[in-house]
C-alpha cells in the first residue's frame, strides 16, 4: 500500500521558508506603517494650519493656548473671546494623533513667537526622538 503524505523534514523546510520569508518581508512592512503615520500627522498638522491662519484672518490673533485647538470647531468661552468668530474653521472635531495622542498646541509658540507651535510628539508620546521613527516628533514649523 502506497501512502503519500508529508515527512516530518518536508515541513519542517516549509517552515523555515515561511520564516525566512518573514523576517526579511516584516521589518519593510512596519517601516512603512510607521512612515504612513508620520505622512498622516504632518498633513493634520498641515490641515490645522490652514484652519488656524483662517481663525486669524478672521480674529487678528491665533486662539490662546488655553483655547487650543477647540477655537477651531466651537466659538472659545476662555479669554480672549473672539469678536468675529464665524462658522467653524473644521467641520469635524479635532481627531487625535495617528498614535492615539492629542496634538500639542501652544501659542505664542516657543519656536514660533509670532504664531504657534503645532505637535505631535510620535508613537513614544514624548518630547524628542530619533529622527525617521515613530518615536520622532512632527511639528509645524519644519
Amino acid at each position: 500500500m502506497n501512502k503519500k503524505g508529508f515527512t516530518l523534514i518536508e515541513l519542517m523546510v516549509v517552515v523555515l521558508i515561511i520564516s525566512i520569508i518573514a523576517a526579511l518581508v516584516g521589518p519593510t512592512i512596519f517601516k512603512k506603517i510607521g512612515k504612513s503615520k508620520r505622512v498622516a500627522a504632518k498633513a493634520q498638522i498641515e490641515m490645522f494650519g490652514t484652519a488656524l491662519d483662517g481663525y486669524r484672518l478672521d480674529n487678528d490673533e491665533y486662539p490662546s493656548t488655553e483655547q487650543g485647538l477647540a477655537a477651531l470647531t466651537g466659538k472659545p468661552t476662555v479669554s480672549p473671546i473672539p469678536k468675529h468668530w464665524e462658522e467653524p474653521y473644521l467641520k469635524k472635531e479635532i481627531p487625535l494623533d495617528p498614535w492615539g495622542n492629542s496634538y500639542v498646541y501652544v501659542s505664542p509658540g516657543q519656536t514660533n513667537p509670532t504664531t504657534y507651535d503645532l505637535l505631535s510628539y510620535g508613537a513614544d508620546g514624548k518630547e524628542g526622538g530619533e529622527k525617521e521613527t515613530d518615536a520622532e516628533d512632527i511639528v509645524s514649523w519644519k
